[in-house]
């Protein structure tokens, strides 16, 4: 549920919302979602009728036609993955860096008090992105913020899934000495077994509990992937086969939970094991179960792939409340 005090928040490349969820229940209230996506708009609404959304490509959003975006206290952003100087092959895979510049334009112009992006992890830390990452530590100092930056796994919140996030995080001066990275949860994650043991026996299926019991580790990092893309799977090979000793088949997404006469046998073909659906994807991203993914199958495995967990988002989005507030958060330092 959303905080008693919220703070106001711009939200661009919003997706499905895992961001903005998880930013909602740390106190933050958007002014305004903007995303191209008319699915994903189509999600938000569904779920939040109350948030307004705006359909635009960041690159072409002029604040000026939406005044409210001005002074906010968060600008937070989700662009899509960028990829390396030395991955880049296609013209298309220029328009992840442009987006990256355009949110950091926004910045200087809606010159909001704190700042939140989210990509790759090596976005943060790796040789690869060190001209993205120069980019953005040198218009955003320019500005006058304090830059953090991070890698946070999203395992260590709450979500049953090893998934990795860089964020990088600014605040004006003023707000900038209380701010301090989340500090993980006590104890072990969550597992897919118990995560998923419920839906797997929904229909049921006779043998949801001795999968669940098999299934007592943490997911692989779910991946939504381009939409230039085939149809949907559970990402990289390496990925599929962690699937399969799960007794997971990882190379398809199904259309609904398994039911009384479908079979379970470890050691067998890919094919014979059931599948996750979309929902149970969302699940094991941490989105609520009332959450509601529009669209076809593919492009709702995209949108629920693609997301920041939002347990991962209100755990962030909590610290820079606080450094906002000037309570002191969590113990957890901030380099």
């Amino acid at each position: 549920m959303p905080a008693a005090t919220p703070f106001s928040s711009l939200e661009v490349c919003a997706g499905a919302g895992g961001l903005a969820l998880g930013l909602e229940s740390a106190g933050f209230s958007p002014v305004a979602l903007v995303d191209t996506d008319e699915t994903a708009l189509t999600t938000l609404f569904g779920n939040r009728p109350s948030w307004s959304l705006i359909e635009e490509d960041l690159r072409s959003f002029d604040p000026q036609d939406h005044p409210e975006a001005f002074d906010v206290d968060l600008l937070s952003a989700g662009t899509p993955r960028v990829k390396s100087i030395a991955t880049i092959n296609r013209p298309g895979d220029q328009a992840e860096r442009e987006l990256v510049t355009a949110a950091l334009y926004l910045v200087g112009t809606v010159k909001p008090r704190a700042v939140l992006f989210e990509n790759v992890p090596g976005l943060v830390d790796g040789d690869e992105f060190g001209d993205v990452r120069a980019e953005i530590e040198a218009e955003l100092t320019h500005h006058g913020y304090r830059l953090f930056k991070s890698v946070l796994n999203a395992m260590d919140f709450g979500v049953a899934q090893d998934r990795k996030h860089g964020f990088f995080v600014a605040l004006r001066e003023s707000d900038a000495a209380g701010f301090r990275w989340p500090t993980p949860l006590p104890g072990p994650a969550p597992v897919v077994g118990d995560v998923l043991h419920a839906s797997m026996a929904a229909a049921g299926w006779p043998h949801a509990d001795a999968w669940a019991a098999h299934a007592r580790r943490v997911a692989p990092t779910l991946v939504g992937g381009s939409d230039r893309r085939g149809g949907p799977d559970l990402g990289p090979e390496r990925a599929k086969a962690i699937w399969e000793r799960m007794g997971i088949n990882g190379g398809t997404v199904a259309d609904d939970v398994p039911g009384p006469s479908d079979g379970w046998a470890l050691g067998g073909e890919r094919r014979g094991l059931p599948a996750l659906t979309v929902a149970q994807a969302a699940l094991l991203q941490g989105f609520p179960p009332t959450w509601q993914i529009a669209g076809r199958k593919t492009r709702k495995y995209r949108q629920v792939g693609q997301a920041v967990p939002p347990p991962l988002a209100s755990a962030l989005g909590r610290q820079i409340a606080a450094a906002l507030t000037g309570s002191s958060g969590d113990s957890s330092p901030a380099p």
